[in-house]
């Protein structure tokens, strides 16, 4: 299942106006009502509610940055194109299929290509990927998902 930004602020919204409807019903009892006393619970729930709006809003923020860093990140580079076929030389790396070469040492740290995958494993462990990576994937991972992710 995909979790979006928007989803956890139609959320959010909900869990706001279920509180504010607590409230006024709850504001609707006397204070001298002898059930006033025990609608406590109700009105801290009111405050539960709220404070889990505002988690909801503080993590559809944290998916919307974290949908916009869109750096694949697997501890090591690949050609865009051709997947795992880097070799790295002197600082420098080159794809053994196109020829393609960086100046820099592409191969042994951290890919900075988009993410243009989301795989899902057997196990459920979901990893972004890009292209080249996916390729990779694809050739080792039994009965995962492949989800092409819509361009930024």
């Amino acid at each position: 299942m995909n979790v979006t930004p928007a989803q956890l602020r139609l959320l959010a919204g909900r869990a706001e106006a279920l509180a504010a409807e607590i409230r006024r019903l709850c504001d609707g009892v006397p204070a001298e009502a002898p059930e006033y006393a025990r609608l406590a619970g109700a009105r801290s729930a009111a405050g539960l509610l709220d404070r889990g709006g505002d988690d909801l809003r503080q993590a559809a923020g944290d998916l919307d940055r974290f949908l916009t860093v869109r750096e694949c990140g697997l501890p090591w580079g690949v050609c865009p194109e051709h997947g795992r076929t880097l070799s790295s030389e002197a600082g420098a790396a080159m794809c053994r299929v196109c020829r393609k070469a960086w100046k820099h040492d592409r191969l042994n740290g951290p890919c900075a290509e988009p993410v243009a995958w989301k795989v899902t494993d057997e196990a459920g462990t979901v990893t972004l990927m890009c292209a080249g990576h996916v390729l990779g994937a694809r050739a080792v991972l039994r009965n995962a998902t492949f989800a092409r992710l819509a361009a930024h």
